[in-house]
């Protein structure tokens, strides 16, 4: 997430591996060979940028950006809030984050998502935001549900929202995804145990945050960003 510089190397220890076979689709997509390390060119990075002209008034509210004749979506509303650091602690401002997430039932606004859960008609399921000053950023949305899917009998996803962070380029864009405090699918995913620290895990488990929260109407997870060092978040390959 460097301004006009290379791409940096992941740190293994930390981020999951491709090749996971506990984690069945891994088997098929990951790469047989290693990966070369291409040099990129000055408009790989340092293009697109990104602007407050570019995000809506609603983009970080996903209680409303979806609303049909003025509904709201089912389930417990939250607030997700947190900053976006680098590996010394200092912010980083005007990065774009976008989010992803199912309904509270469990189930994504998808075509390909068959799971036999109803969709919200009030729920998107997605959004986006900009990082302020401080590297400070919040949404609202409903908890998501987990889900059952095909890795092997019964299994289940923990809870979770997909983030995704970009920095001055496509070609830094990073994805993670975030857990929620005391879920018992957590420590029982395949995906999430893909990650071979435990620590890295616990860095993706969001707190309850009551300081954030507003009494009467929503509930507050806090869920910072560490983009390298010791203490990164862990991404995705």
């Amino acid at each position: 997430m460097v301004p006009v510089d290379e791409l940096i190397m992941r740190d293994r220890n930390i981020h999951p591996p491709a090749f996971t076979p506990s984690y069945k689709t891994t088997v098929l997509r990951s790469p047989r060979l290693a990966l070369w390390s291409l040099q990129n060119s000055l408009s790989e990075i340092t293009a697109p940028l990104f602007g407050h002209e570019e995000i809506g008034p609603l983009d970080n509210d996903l209680i409303r950006n979806y609303s049909q004749g003025g509904g709201e979506p089912i389930g417990e509303r939250i607030i997700v809030h947190g900053h976006v650091r680098d590996e010394n602690g200092r912010p980083v401002s005007g990065t774009l984050l976008e989010f992803w997430q199912c309904n509270a039932g469990g189930r994504y606004r998808h075509v390909n998502d068959r799971y036999i859960a109803p969709l919200d008609p009030n729920f998107g399921g997605c959004g986006r935001t900009l990082t302020n000053d401080e590297g400070y950023y919040y949404f609202r949305t409903i908890k998501p549900g987990p889900y059952p899917w095909r890795n092997y009998t019964n299994s289940w996803r923990p809870a979770h929202i997909h983030f995704s962070v970009f920095g001055t380029s496509f070609g830094q864009r990073l994805i993670t995804q975030m857990y929620f405090e005391g879920d018992p699918l957590i420590w029982r995913d395949p995906i999430t145990l893909t990650i071979p620290d435990e620590n890295a895990i616990k860095r993706l488990i969001a707190p309850l945050d009551l300081n954030a929260a507003v009494p009467l109407d929503t509930l507050a997870y806090q869920f910072d960003v560490v983009l390298r060092g010791r203490h990164a978040t862990p991404f995705e390959n």
